[in-house]
């Protein structure tokens, strides 16, 4: 070897990374550009939960948008004003959910008072398990157990007040969010084809090419990933319930109810709802009863997983199952159910233009080395 080549190699570093080894200066570039990228995101993150009264709400509106635009578009074909047919579809959009749940309510509402009864009942079976079962513990003791937690309760009172108001505030915030959605739906219904063509402006050359193809894809995945959960949220509610009606669990409005809500927070919400409707079987009839309801939800959900999601979200979402339980956890850490209820799309919308990027990345350097080539031939 010619150690001349080596002098070379030493020289061309910079003054500051001489006799440092190579493998160790590329390994420190990586290192402190990683860096930059995760204080990067970290401000990005602040920022949003900080914003979280705008951010939600924007997000939000942009869900139910998939939702209701091609209907306001319809009517858009069809020569209808643009405020017209806008108030024509969100007003019966409301009118619809107004309806249903003046339908639910009263039905939720009686059911209440008996799954109230229920979990008596339950914790009275629970008390003479705990006196009558293995464990034999006796009365005093349990007496004594029930007095320890009112005795935590009464120690911690100051912290559960300040729950109580942090809780009063978040109403607050959700009622007001919820009226900057409402305005923000309907100037995305009535003027989203002006709003995307204003961003577009901003951008020249090849630059608008590849922001208007990002958008495209972005908008497939999130309406990809909202009707087609809602339709599995719509099948599994209605197997679920046929279920529970068969086997006279009651309580099944509110468990079909909490079922459809629940397939909106993949893996955790189906997994919860089941939980549910398994111990609202147990307390009302019995362990019998309660074992087919879980071996059901489990033959339910498989069916979802492997038939329903593939058939209904098709490629427009496809994350995988590590991929969405992170992005659940995430979501709820940084922003509570709210952002356990949106984290999933927002990864689905991440997810389709990062694929975008990088492939049309790939394609610019496949030309490059193409042309190289070209030029040594």
């Amino acid at each position: 070897m010619d150690p001349t080549q080596n002098d070379d190699r030493i020289s061309a570093q910079p003054d500051g990374t001489r006799g440092i080894p190579s493998p160790l200066n590329v390994v420190a570039g990586y290192a402190w550009r990683l860096l930059v990228i995760l204080a990067a995101a970290a401000v990005i993150v602040y920022v949003l939960v900080k914003l979280r009264l705008i951010v939600l709400p924007v997000i939000v509106a942009l869900l139910i948008c998939t939702l209701l635009a091609p209907l306001v578009d319809r009517l858009k074909r069809r020569r209808w004003k643009p405020a017209l047919a806008t108030w024509t579809v969100l007003g019966s959009a409301i009118l619809i959910l107004a309806g249903l749940i003046a339908v639910v309510s009263p039905q939720v509402a009686a059911q209440i008072g008996d799954m109230g009864d229920a979990v008596r009942d339950g914790s009275d079976q629970v008390l003479e398990w705990l006196t009558r079962g293995p464990l034999e513990l006796s009365q005093e003791e349990i007496q004594g157990f029930i007095d320890r937690i009112g005795q935590r309760i009464q120690e911690n009172s100051s912290s559960i007040t300040g729950g109580v108001v942090s809780g009063a505030i978040a109403i607050g915030e959700a009622i007001a969010g919820f009226f900057l959605m409402m305005v923000l739906l309907f100037f995305f219904l009535k003027d989203g084809d002006k709003i995307c063509d204003w961003i577009l402006r901003q951008f020249r050359g090849h630059h608008r090419t590849h922001v208007a193809e990002s958008g495209r894809r972005a908008w497939g995945a999130l309406s990809g990933y909202v009707r087609g959960t809602a339709i599995v949220a719509l099948v599994d509610a209605a197997l679920i319930g046929i279920l529970l009606a068969v086997l006279g669990v009651p309580l099944l409005v509110p468990l079909v109810v909490l079922t459809f809500f629940g397939a909106f927070f993949p893996l955790i919400g189906a997994t919860i709802a089941g939980i549910v409707a398994a111990l609202v079987a147990l307390v009302t009839e019995g362990v019998t009863d309660a074992l087919i309801v879980g071996a059901g939800i489990l033959v339910i959900q498989q069916i979802e997983g492997d038939v329903l999601q593939p058939l209904v979200l098709g490629r427009s979402v496809r994350l995988h199952p590590i991929v969405i339980l992170l992005s659940l956890t995430a979501g709820a850490i940084l922003a509570g159910i709210a952002g356990a209820f949106l984290a999933v799309p927002v990864t689905a919308v991440v997810v389709a233009v990062g694929s975008y990027l990088r492939g049309l990345n790939r394609d610019e350097n496949e030309a490059v080395a193409y042309q190289t080539t070209e030029r040594g031939a």
